[in-house]
């Protein structure tokens, strides 16, 4: 009967997901850069008060995956906005970052 269910299905492939992975790693920014031939994606977790981040994780994709990956992203955001709203969308004051580099709080002091 196993015999059976992978024959309906010849091009399934299994994933595993070990530990370390499954944790996952955070990142509050992504820098995409390209070339004629691949898409690299650095994953970077930017921390208040600290002049230097490190990227945490590369990804490097075929333009075709990548164009897939757009795809899949847009399906998922727009399946979340229907059922939690909108996503607001912070936009970039005078061509600066799009992005919170004070977080909004405030300013430590020693």
């Amino acid at each position: 009967m196993a015999d059976q269910k992978q024959d309906k299905n010849p091009n399934q492939i299994n994933i595993e997901l070990n530990e370390e992975v499954a944790d996952g790693i955070y990142s509050n920014l992504a820098i995409i850069t390209h070339s004629n031939a691949e898409f690299v994606l650095d994953f970077v977790r930017v921390m208040p008060g600290m002049p230097k981040a490190r990227v945490k994780s590369r990804i490097v994709l075929t333009p075709q995956h990548a164009k897939r990956l757009l795809r899949a992203l847009a399906d998922n955001i727009d399946k979340y906005e229907a059922i939690h709203g909108s996503i607001s969308d912070a936009k970039s004051h005078e061509g600066g970052p799009s992005f919170p580099m004070g977080f909004g709080g405030p300013t430590a002091q020693a």
